[in-house]
């Protein structure tokens, strides 16, 4: 028990994916392949939930979300979601836009990296669910598709079109989620939604490789990284500015940084204690 958490325990069984923790890396996989691992009503509130306690899970310092199978996620299931919203009422719809908003928003201010792994398609909200994270570690095979528009919706779900013209630029962001066409994983690199592009045989090691990395890094310098990229979208120049000289001077303060003054003396590499 934490003092942090007060009485409410941290939730052992997810339902509506898999989820598993080796080491430091915490693992999420959308487990319906049969189905190209669309999102439920069910599933969006656990992942939504489990980005919420995921801070608390004491000793893990990465997340990888990964779809099982040929692709990575299909988007909202057809039938389970858009058959049921349509014989909603307006209270009702807004909780659930509001609830895969939320998804997004935890995804961004987790201070747990966040990495993807992406083979196959990632549409709708499954492609927007890989443009919130951290880093998207894809494999040859991989495809996007923020396919809003095509459905008869706004190109502008949970959040894509604040998030995806900041890391494609204004033009492309345009073009994906206004025509809503698929694209391929060469295409998505050269647009620079593409972290890191490997052959589809090497695509596990490429992901446990970057999650090993950030897990063995200066953990707290990386949380106050994620959070001043997020806060400093909508700053002016003088506020960030003046945020960054605050979040700076609190890190000088930490063992981290000490450490790595001692190791450079010493001629080893620092041994991150994330403190």
């Amino acid at each position: 028990m934490s003092r942090f958490r007060a009485s409410a325990p941290l939730t052992r069984t997810w339902c509506h994916f898999d989820f598993a923790v080796e080491g430091a890396v915490a693992t999420v996989t959308l487990n319906r392949p049969e189905k190209l691992n669309p999102l439920t009503f069910e599933s969006y509130s656990d992942l939504r939930d489990l980005l919420t306690e995921l801070p608390h899970h004491e000793g893990v310092k990465v997340l990888v979300i990964q779809g099982e199978g040929r692709g990575f996620c299909g988007g909202g299931d057809v039938n389970e979601i858009i058959g049921e919203l349509i014989t909603m009422g307006a209270a009702d719809l807004m909780r659930f836009t509001k609830m895969t908003g939320d998804v997004i928003r935890a995804m961004r201010e987790c201070p747990v990296p966040i990495i993807v792994k992406i083979q196959g398609i990632a549409a709708g909200a499954g492609s927007v669910i890989a443009l919130a994270a951290d880093f998207r570690i894809v494999g040859e095979s991989g495809r996007f598709a923020f396919l809003f528009t095509k459905v008869g919706l706004s190109g502008g779900d949970m959040g894509a079109a604040y998030l995806l013209p900041r890391v494609v630029g204004f033009g492309r962001a345009t073009q994906l989620l206004m025509l809503g066409d698929t694209i391929d994983a060469a295409t998505a690199d050269r647009y620079g939604l593409v972290s890191q592009l490997a052959p589809d045989g090497e695509l596990d090691d490429a992901v446990a490789a970057l999650a090993q990395r950030l897990a063995e890094g200066p953990t707290l310098a990386f949380a106050q990284t994620k959070s001043l990229l997020t806060r400093e979208l909508d700053m002016s120049l003088s506020g960030a500015m003046e945020l960054d000289a605050m979040t700076q001077a609190l890190l000088m303060t930490t063992e981290d940084h000490a450490e790595f003054h001692a190791a450079f003396n010493d001629g080893r590499k620092p041994v991150w204690k994330g403190q």
